[in-house]
């Protein structure tokens, strides 16, 4: 249990003596409800625009907790404060990074911010005066080649993606790569979804509007090639999932660029890579048993036992395991999520409930028995869930 004092940073050209904020910082589990640590209403701008230094107690999570904040700036007048923001500015950061005072980006736009015009305007009885006034902003992030923006089919338009985003929020959808080799992001983005639904939503709105975010201490910055991609898109995977699975996977690749939904080179993901990205987001490693050789029985035994404890297990197989699938060979070419433990009927025949290609199902192939199963598994990782 402890105590912190909690701030981040407003950008303007006004006097901050004339700025006032609304903040509000909190986090979200599972079910959605709201723990909120700070909630105050019009408070002054410190002369370095830094918010108040607003002290919480009883705090019990961990530093690298992640907590979302919203902010609305007002700027007062002789008699009112006008609020000078449509919508609040959200952005996420991690509990020690708000306890630091480095709750705040270095690029201006990523904070919230309040500009305006400089110049003094003349009466009209000296003259006619032309005021010209030029309004730019930055591209969009992401653009498809095929459909580029106000084309019918832009996968990245704002209201298609704020939709989707908002299905996966309420869990009406998953993470679905298709025909893309992002299985590996695709696990990652589950168990984010599962845990921090939150986070899972700011991150994607933040990939939409800068072209980049942060989960923890686990950047997601994909290449201009990713940004930009080729292909088609319809029948293969939203946009949604474009921006943070392939996004996710391109950000790793010092070799490789995923820049078409046929990469297959570049999206295949390491057990080393996919851990790396849990860890870093936050996620505690508590047991792993993957490797290049089978995991044999006492591995499935091993990672039932975490199933049944509630910890996240994402594991490597074969796709000839599944439904769907006609790969004939017994390679790892698969990472899923366990979403129920291993059985076996009385039949001998394996049943098993995990995710895979946007669905938690049991994806297991009819009448597989327990050695087709161990030969096409490879082990997994399991991770406490992430508060």
């Amino acid at each position: 249990m402890a105590s912190y004092p909690l701030r981040t940073r407003i950008n303007s050209n006004l006097p901050a003596n004339i700025l006032l904020y609304d903040l509000c910082i909190y986090r979200m589990n599972p079910d959605r409800n709201k723990y909120v640590l700070v909630d105050v209403k019009l408070q002054s701008v410190t002369n370095n625009y830094d918010t108040q230094s607003h002290v919480v107690e009883n705090v019990y999570e961990s530093l690298s907790t992640i907590y979302i904040m919203e902010i609305i700036l007002y700027r007062k007048t002789m008699l009112h404060a006008h609020c000078v923001t449509q919508v609040p500015f959200t952005k996420m950061y991690t509990l020690e990074e708000f306890a630091s005072g480095k709750a705040y980006s270095p690029v201006k736009l990523q904070n919230p911010c309040y500009y305006v015009s400089e110049g003094t305007l003349k009466p009209e009885s000296e003259g006619v005066q032309i005021i010209s006034v030029k309004i730019t902003r930055p591209e969009r992030a992401f653009i498809s080649k095929k459909y580029p923006i106000n084309t019918l089919q832009d996968p990245f338009e704002k209201n298609k993606v704020e939709k989707d985003i908002q299905n996966r929020f309420m869990a009406l959808s998953y993470p679905k790569q298709a025909g893309a080799s992002l299985c590996g992001p695709a696990a990652f983005f589950y168990c984010l979804q599962l845990d921090r639904p939150d986070v899972y939503a700011q991150a994607a709105r933040e990939l939409w509007r800068y072209g980049k975010t942060k989960i923890g201490k686990l950047d997601i910055s994909p290449g201009e090639g990713c940004r930009h991609p080729s292909g088609d898109f319809y029948g293969d995977i939203s946009g949604l999932d474009w921006m943070t699975l392939a996004g996710l996977r391109d950000s790793e690749n010092a070799i490789f660029s995923f820049d078409a939904l046929d990469s297959p080179v570049a999206g295949i993901t390491m057990w080393q890579t996919l851990t790396e990205w849990f860890e870093k987001s936050g996620y505690e490693k508590v047991f792993s048993n993957v490797g290049v050789t089978q995991a044999g029985i006492q591995g499935i035994r091993d990672l039932n036992k975490y199933v049944q404890q509630g910890y996240r297990v994402v594991t490597l197989i074969n796709d000839g395991l599944l439904e769907g699938s006609d790969n004939n060979t017994t390679l790892p070419t698969h990472w899923v999520v366990w979403d129920g433990v291993v059985t076996q009927d009385s039949n001998g025949y394996i049943s098993l409930k995990l995710f895979s290609w946007g669905q938690s199902i049991n994806w297991v192939k009819a009448k597989t028995d327990l050695q087709y199963f161990t030969n096409r598994f490879y082990g997994g990782v399991v991770f406490k869930p992430l508060l």
